[in-house]
């Protein structure tokens, strides 16, 4: 039904209706009209109190209507967590689940046909109500009691998590592998929102009955939640064995607090260093723990059930080491190579005539001056220093407050081979002791450059500088440019050719233009300095060059393509996102090691840091919105019914205290294909070949890195083939693959025709490399969205999209929709949105009443095209077409920090044609550029594999 026009004339509620007579949201008149040919059934009245629903598709819109509503079982509701509950998406036909995954996320019913995850040690999705300890005792006689006579009590008796294996039953049911026929059952979208298969244990695996024993997905996903027990098994699968690892979830701890242990008792098994965790076994009346990693029994340190604080004896079963997998201790001495440093920002500015004409520095000055109290300072150290930039370098010497008669002295060093510091002392202060001066230094900043007609930068020379004046201590330094570096260290060429984009030479113009790039980055990395690039350039930047700065430092590129302060948008964007990025609380000097199972081992390692060594990733300083892939290999048989893999990451907190994150994640094993491919988890495996073409692109081309993700897609296939549906897939059967798998094909699509990856001639190569950074750095929410954006119908939303949940309070979302420009109907109003744009996109024949309730404007000619904001409308449609815009963006929903605030560009279908083919490169599933549709994909997959 929902391929016909409004109807002229009909009272349609969103469309045209008599001349004079006033628009009335209650009056029965604004009931939408049945299309023709159907006959006119009875209008169900609004509920009490509540206000009607106007239509804007000026049709009787049923649930269930439109193409991605085919077969959905009755009573189910697929869309995922977060979603509207009123229109129902496509759900799964025969062959698909056998209860409703919706169901799954509060528990009720196993997900992948496997049992309870709580009830196994799995994980609850996020938001899930945990049992909290009195409460899970109580469920579990035997233990309470046990609990609360420890005391008193011989260690022997230990929680029944501590049976020995042989007397905890036989293994349990894994996943269960539903096939299902990726051509003749479309995917549903909300799939994408599901939870990866539980991480099904055995009984009694942890040595405490605590639901937060296992880590969540949020902050570790495996590519396989039942791990092979043997190589030879892994690789007949042809599925990847990676962990995708995410330390944290939020930009600052208090968003997402972690159980800390503060009493600095750590205990490490002697062997392989792992620290104690829910899945040790304890032996000899309780004074010695065998470790889950590696075997080897050791002693449990004395002082583990004492309370040093309280001078009392403290309950073993209730220390958070033991009942939580992701916990923060405080490190002692001994995990010091120095006192814990301070916080350290140096500022790199542009100064040259691109960047005062264009507004940055103003706009960074004051940005600065305003974030001053977000920076985070608790201890009183975080220091600060400055150094603008064009043809030469200019230092900044900031006296203390209150200094008779000391203004802010400028320093000009000219000489760019050898760049001196001429005063060291006084070049970084001490925010405290300078506050007052350092914002009348950033207020007077602008004034000091408006008159420049100085074109150059000389920004490597300024990093040179930089490097040596915050060395000593370590810390970070922001580079904030708008042209490209051109004299001095690091020297920079217009490489731009238009010739070479879409060819086999493209891939010349993604590596770097200039070695300085990367050797200056090892430097930093050996003492402690992190480099962020926020780049803004008008013409060419070489961001290509550029991010090597960041990428093995720890730190990140931003990229703001054509920005001008003189749009209020751009400004509004930059100052909000650099206010986020001040006020983030970063770790400093910190090392990431994996530890695992005896048989297994960290292969490889990909994101933004330094490889000190084959297992230990440096990050001088540690963000809290990036994610790290590491490739795990099988060397040796595993006997265990259940593997562990630890992370930890050792790291000075931005308030000077040493401490280690750890996070501990079990998974069962099995000899069995079907439970490997039926325990797949789609996502990370997305997310691991996403590092994987970037790291192909860099090192191969693009050629290549396409070729990767789509070979690996025909050989998945194949083998599920081949080895689970008994070879019999030939003629009219179409193609087959696993339920909890069924996105893949659309992700690969998705990940081959992003911008870093596209075949095309249109992509400017700075867009790509910034594109290639994001698709190697983004937390796993964000990057799924970056390769299959999120699309909402907004014309004709249930009632509840865009109202807050009567019981979360959260801001409900319409169903998404699959991308494809079938979904599109000449008169509606959509959202697409990938995570870092937004695009709202206005159909050619949209009713005159729908752009005024959003736009505030008459009609559809008078409405402008591009970057903006919406206007805040007071009619109840504009209200709620705002909160859906908003809750999009909204990453901490998704479980990710992130200081990203994506820009809002209306689209007119009949508009400007550059700004259309830009928001249509989002519809995945169609042909674009030189991309074929999913349909011919899935055809050409399906020749392959049957070839």
């Amino acid at each position: 039904m929902s391929g016909y026009p409004p109807q002229p004339g009909a009272q349609d509620g969103y469309g045209q209706q008599p001349q004079g007579q006033p628009q009335d949201y209650h009056a029965d008149q604004y009931e939408a009209t049945s299309p023709p040919g159907v006959a006119p059934g009875p209008q169900p009245g609004p509920a009490p109190g509540r206000k009607k629903r106007r239509d804007y598709a000026g049709q009787a819109y049923e649930f269930g209507a439109g193409g991605n509503a085919a077969g959905t079982p009755v009573g189910q509701n697929p869309s995922g967590p977060g979603y509207s509950g009123q229109q129902d998406a496509a759900g799964y036909a025969q062959g698909g689940y056998s209860q409703n995954p919706a169901a799954v996320q509060q528990g009720q019913t196993p997900m992948y046909g496997g049992q309870d995850p709580a009830a196994v040690g799995g994980y609850q999705p996020p938001g899930a109500q945990y049992p909290t300890q009195p409460q899970m005792l109580q469920q579990q006689p035997g233990v309470a009691g046990m609990t609360q006579q420890f005391g008193q009590m011989d260690m022997s008796q230990k929680p029944m998590a501590q049976q020995p294996q042989a007397q905890q039953g036989r293994a349990p049911v894994l996943n269960q592998l539903y096939p299902t026929d990726l051509q003749n059952q479309p995917l549903n979208v909300a799939e994408l929102d599901y939870p990866p298969p539980p991480a099904i244990l055995p009984p009694n695996t942890s040595v405490t009955p605590s639901p937060y024993a296992n880590c969540p997905p949020k902050y570790v996903r495996s590519t396989l939640n039942a791990v092979p027990t043997t190589h030879s098994l892994l690789k007949k699968s042809k599925l990847p064995f990676a962990l995708v690892i995410q330390p944290y979830t939020s930009l600052h701890d208090a968003e997402d607090p972690v159980p800390v242990i503060p009493d600095q008792v750590i205990s490490r098994c002697r062997r392989c260093r792992s620290y104690i965790n829910p899945f040790v076994t304890f032996l000899d009346h309780g004074h010695r723990w065998r470790c889950n990693m590696c075997n080897l029994t050791n002693d449990v340190p004395q002082a583990f059930d004492w309370d040093a604080a309280a001078q009392k004896s403290l309950d073993r079963w209730q220390r958070p080491d033991l009942n939580h997998s992701v916990v923060e201790f405080i490190a002692p001495q001994e995990y010091m190579v120095r006192p814990p440093q301070p916080l350290v920002y140096l500022f790199l500015i542009d100064v040259s005539y691109a960047s005062v004409t264009s507004g940055l520095l103003a706009t960074t000055a004051r940005c600065i001056r305003e974030s001053i109290d977000r920076i985070p300072n608790a201890d009183r150290r975080t220091r600060i220093g400055f150094i603008a930039v064009d043809s030469s370098l200019h230092f900044f010497n900031i006296p203390r407050d209150g200094t008779e008669g000391a203004d802010t002295k400028m320093l000009v060093v000219s000489d760019l081979e050898e760049a001196f510091l001429p005063t060291p002392q006084d070049l970084l202060v001490t925010l405290v002791e300078c506050r007052e001066n350092i914002e009348n230094f950033l207020d007077k900043l602008q004034e000091m450059f408006q008159n420049t007609q100085n074109g150059a930068s000389a920004m490597g020379s300024a990093l040179r500088a930089g490097h040596k004046l915050i060395g000593p201590v370590g810390g970070k330094m922001t580079v904030i440019t708008a042209s490209l570096p051109n004299v001095g260290h690091g020297k920079l060429e217009m490489r731009e050719d238009k010739k070479l984009l879409g060819t086999g030479k493209e891939s010349s113009l993604l590596t770097t233009g200039n070695s300085f790039y990367k050797s200056f980055a090892v430097e930093c990395s050996k003492q402690q300095v992190s480099v962020d690039m926020f780049l803004f350039s008008s013409q060419y930047q070489d961001v290509a060059s550029l991010s090597n700065l960041p990428r093995y430092t720890g730190g990140q590129t931003w990229f703001y393509p054509g920005w001008n302060a003189a749009r209020e948008d751009d400004a509004m964007k930059f100052a909000k996102e650099f206010s986020d990025y001040l006020s983030a609380e970063i770790g400093l000097e910190a090392v990431l090691r994996v530890r695992a199972t005896t048989g297994l081992r960290m292969n490889t390692f990909y994101g933004n840091f330094f490889n000190r060594s084959s297992d230990l990733c440096a990050f001088p300083a540690f963000p809290r919105d990036q994610c790290y892939v590491v490739e795990v290999a099988i060397d040796e048989t595993i006997t265990k019914p259940v593997v562990c893999m630890q992370t930890a990451v050792l790291h000075t907190t931005c308030n000077g205290e040493r401490r280690i994150r750890v996070m501990t994640l079990a998974l069962p094993t099995t000899q069995s294909l079907s439970d490997v491919y039926a325990s797949a988890d789609q996502q990370a495996i997305t997310t691991y070949y996403s590092h994987r073409a970037v790291e192909r692109v860099l090192n191969s081309g693009l050629e290549s890195a396409r070729d990767l993700i789509q070979n690996k897609l025909i050989e998945l296939l194949s083998t599920y083939k081949k080895e689970l549906a008994g070879g019999s897939m030939g003629g009219a059967s179409g193609l087959q693959f696993p339920a909890n798998m069924r996105a893949l094909p659309v992700l690969f699509l998705g990940l081959m025709k992003n911008l870093g990856l596209r075949k095309s001639s249109q992509i400017p190569s700075d867009m790509r490399s910034a594109a290639l950074d994001l698709l190697s750095t983004l937390p796993l929410p964000l990057l799924i969205q970056y390769i299959y954006p999120k699309m909402f119908s907004l014309h004709d939303m249930p009632d509840d999209a865009g109202t807050p949940h009567p019981e979360s309070g959260e801001i409900i979302l319409p169903p998404p929709k699959s991308l494809s420009s079938e979904q599109l109907v000449p008169y509606g109003l959509y959202l697409i949105d990938d995570s870092t744009t937004q695009f709202l996109w206005v159909s050619a024949q949209v009713v005159p009443q729908l752009v005024m309730d959003v736009f505030g404007v008459p009609d559809k000619s008078q409405l402008k095209v591009g970057k903006q904001r919406l206007p805040e409308l007071d009619n109840d449609f504009s209200e709620r077409v705002r909160a859906v815009i908003n809750k999009s963006r909204d990453h901490r929903a998704k479980g990710v920090g992130s200081i990203v605030v994506p820009h809002l560009y209306v689209v007119k279908e009949d508009g400007e044609p550059g700004l259309k083919l830009w928001a249509q490169t989002m519809l995945v599933e169609d042909r674009a550029d030189q991309g074929e549709s999913l349909m011919q994909f899935m055809a050409n997959m399906r020749g392959k594999v049957n070839s």
